[in-house]
């Protein structure tokens, strides 16, 4: 089921690439509540101490990507709504790897990595040890298996639902499904079975 706002999105990216600052706007405006839920969600996992807010993690990514910028193009390769999406919650995940880089630095600390990639609540907080680990984990993942990556990427970090990634990604929702618990599978060997090959 497309979203009502996919097609102005589209239209507004499109005038984006042109270097039509206006558009950038009026796209962080249809966005912003969207962009601002998924920030929630990567921030929820970590442990207190972190000094983020959502808006400020929308705000950062909204920066990376170079939407910001007044002169002239931006270089956005998103065509839709949902690839917008995807890009800006890999530019917030970013954020939050050198923002953790930076407070594992300062403390100098380690500690076991353990990270679930069980639906979440909120209630359930990370490191940024694991952070990282999962993000590493993460771009491993899609070096191997793109389309399992999108998967984590809007299922677990941008909530969208199984019906959505299905038909973002042209399949049914029964493989979106599979992928799911083939890439927590993946993830989980990744991170955990030390000296296997991944």
């Amino acid at each position: 089921m497309t979203r009502p706002e996919s097609h102005t999105a589209t239209d507004l990216l499109a005038a984006v690439r042109t270097g039509d600052t206006v558009a950038a706007d009026r796209l962080l405006v249809l966005l912003y509540e969207e962009l601002r839920r998924a920030a929630g969600r990567l921030l929820a996992a970590e442990h207190g101490g972190n000094t983020l807010m959502p808006t400020d993690l929308v705000h950062e990514a909204w920066l990376r990507l170079g939407l910001a910028s007044v002169n002239g193009r931006a270089a956005l390769p998103a065509t839709d709504r949902a690839h917008f999406v995807a890009l800006s919650v890999r530019a917030m995940r970013q954020v939050l790897v050198d923002h953790a880089r930076r407070r594992i630095a300062a403390k100098r600390g380690g500690g076991a990595v353990r990270v679930s990639l069980e639906e979440r609540d909120g209630s359930a907080q990370t490191s940024p040890e694991e952070l990282l680990a999962l993000f590493d984990a993460l771009e491993r993942l899609g070096e191997v298996e793109p389309r399992l990556r999108t998967v984590v990427e809007h299922r677990f970090l941008a909530g969208f639902t199984d019906a959505e990634i299905a038909e973002l990604l042209g399949v049914t929702p029964r493989t979106v499904q599979r992928d799911w618990v083939k890439a927590r599978a993946w993830l989980y060997h990744a991170m955990y079975d030390a000296g296997a090959s991944v």
